[in-house]
């Protein structure tokens, strides 16, 4: 069952969607609305927009949409009920605990609590004097014993099943601890520990919540499965959506957000006073990542070093990052392979005059592209500068073009015009590359196999009638008896606007008046976002009726021709019958 609807509007009452909204995007107002940069994918132009009216957003670029409950689900990475529940516990609202199915919610819990009991075993066994092989190798790594109970450090016994054990007595299924990815199940069927002799990571999410581990071998022992064995996907944790330290890192990312390639870089430097530090964990750093980021600080400092991995890592977090908003700076470190290694070696003011050092993004590629480039000779001075003009060409921006044209134009020696020129030959070209992308967009068939409604190219008129039904009838419900006197979802013909109808059929017939919130539960997010698009439409606001009429029967056409379509292959007896039940089904419609 759902959760009342008095409990669901006494929350949208009590929470705006502006307010909701507003921490996580920089909102203006545009007439009735409000727009900002979409906070779930990277633009530079503002397609976010929020209608206070229908309490509900949708953003053009992305096509997700929803209420105050889809937003805090997709920002937070909550399912449905639980974002109910942190709406509700802001705004002082009781849910009863009867009255829905909070099945999945209640699996996400267990799976929360296995995580903090898996935490707390590993971090006593850490303490036990079985764990003191674990203890060593963190104390040698230059941690405290207080950094390590901060984190919440731990050690996986050398065993295969002391964990299932462990965490049986604790009342919990072997079902439930393989869904939370602690336990594995081997091929014959047999259950074991999945970190077994590890230093263990507790990864926490923004809410203080243990989510996921990452175990790391001994150095020097010849692991199964790598020097890290990460957990996988589960219902609480995607690794894509999450950064190693960011529980903490969020409290004290006022000026910056340093972000680092691992877990123990992150421990290094919050112990030595960086509480800002972040790590991705265990892939490359994602969009997703880059937005957490961007809800917390204005700047992001970059700690990579200058070999081939370290620019190509530079220039993919450089693309994920520049429509985020965020200024982005670089710290090549040197006489280290890594933070951690030079706090060791230099201390942290050094590092600190490090991070006061930092390097713009465009400034790092240029410092590394002279590298490979022996500038000692003309031709090397030749081959590096046409590199550096490709590099300041990509910025797009004219003032930052001309501030690194003038100093490259006197460290080297070279006419400041002929380098302009040049940077403007390349910045054409770019130009004219982008716009020949943005054309073949437009050009090339718009809905693909992937898109929501893949349906539509093939029955694109049906299609834009089928939107135009579900449209009206979402603005003006009290159409609802003149629609199911002539029309029938089974006569919509493509599948996914035939389930979006029922879905608003489902709601009216309920006794309710649609609103978003109405489908939080009967839609996927994708559905959500594009019923959205449809109820804030503008497009059918004047003669809705006459328009709903003729859609009926554009779409009763369409159908008439499809039919008439298969017919072709038919034999003249197939035909004969094929037609009939055409003719009877229109008179049975007219009668009707």
């Amino acid at each position: 069952m759902a959760i009342p609807e008095e409990i669901i509007n006494e929350i949208k009452y009590r929470n705006d969607i502006e307010q909701v909204i507003s921490p996580y995007v920089n909102l203006k107002r545009r007439g009735k609305n409000l727009v900002g940069l979409c906070p779930f994918h990277g633009e530079k132009t503002p397609s976010f927009t929020i209608y206070p009216e229908s309490g509900s957003f949708y953003c053009f670029g992305c096509g997700v949409g929803g209420d105050i409950f889809t937003f805090t689900k997709l920002i937070e990475n909550l399912d449905y009920i639980e974002a109910v529940r942190l709406l509700a516990e802001r705004s002082g609202i009781a849910i009863p605990e009867s009255g829905y199915d909070d099945s999945y919610a209640k699996t996400k819990d267990t799976i929360y609590e296995i995580n903090r009991e898996t935490a707390r075993f590993f971090h006593e066994h850490l303490m036990s004097p079985e764990g003191k092989w674990a203890l060593d190798y963190l104390r040698g790594r230059g941690l405290t014993m207080s950094t390590i109970r901060h984190f919440g450090l731990g050690a996986a016994p050398d065993s295969w099943d002391a964990l299932i054990n462990h965490l049986k007595d604790k009342g919990f299924s072997i079902s439930d601890m393989v869904r939370a990815n602690v336990v594995g199940k081997s091929q014959r069927g047999s259950y074991y520990d999945r970190f077994r002799k590890r230093v263990m990571f507790p990864i926490i999410n923004l809410r203080g919540k243990v989510i996921a581990f990452s175990g790391r071998a001994m150095p020097g022992e010849d692991k199964q499965g790598g020097k890290y064995v990460n957990t996988a996907d589960t219902p609480v944790y995607k690794k894509s959506e999450n950064l190693f330290g960011m529980n903490f890192a969020k409290n004290h990312c006022d000026e910056r957000i340093i972000l680092v390639e691992g877990n123990m870089d992150v421990i290094s430097l919050h112990q030595a006073g960086f509480e800002n530090a972040v790590a991705a964990l265990g892939t490359s750093f994602t969009p997703e990542q880059a937005n957490i980021i961007s809800r917390y600080t204005n700047e992001i400092v970059l700690t990579l070093d200058a070999d081939a991995a370290g620019q190509k890592a530079v220039r993919r977090a450089g693309e994920i990052l520049k429509n985020t908003g965020l200024k982005v700076r670089v710290i090549v470190i040197p006489d280290a392979k890594d933070p951690d290694e030079y706090i060791k070696k230099f201390g942290k003011e050094r590092f600190s005059a490090l991070l006061e050092g930092a390097v713009s993004e465009i400034e790092y590629k240029l410092l590394t592209a002279v590298k490979d480039i022996d500038i000692t000779g003309d031709d090397g001075k030749i081959r590096y500068l046409h590199k550096a003009a490709e590099i300041i060409a990509e910025t797009g921006d004219k003032l930052t073009a001309d501030y690194y044209i003038g100093k490259l134009s006197e460290k080297y020696g070279v006419s400041k015009t002929a380098l302009q020129t040049r940077v403007r030959e390349l910045t054409r070209r770019n130009a004219n590359a982008e716009k020949k992308k943005i054309i073949s967009d437009i050009i090339k068939p718009k809905y693909s196999a992937n898109e929501l409604n893949p349906e539509k190219r093939k029955f694109y008129t049906a299609a834009v009638a089928e939107e135009a039904i579900i449209t009206i009838l979402l603005q003006n419900p009290d159409f609802y008896e003149y629609l199911s006197q002539n029309l029938k979802s089974e006569q919509f013909i493509t599948a996914f606007n035939r389930r979006i109808f029922d879905a608003v059929l489902q709601v009216i017939e309920r006794g309710t008046v649609p609103d978003i919130s109405c489908f939080g539960e009967l839609l996927t997010d994708e559905e959500l976002g594009f019923l959205t698009s449809l109820y804030n439409s503008e497009k059918y606001r004047k003669n809705s009726l006459t328009v709903l009429k003729d859609s009926i029967t554009v779409l009763e056409n369409e159908a008439d021709k499809i039919e008439l379509s298969k017919t072709a292959s038919l034999s003249d007896e197939e035909w004969a019958e094929s037609m009939k039940k055409m003719i009877d089904k229109k008179r049975g419609m007219n009668n009707g």
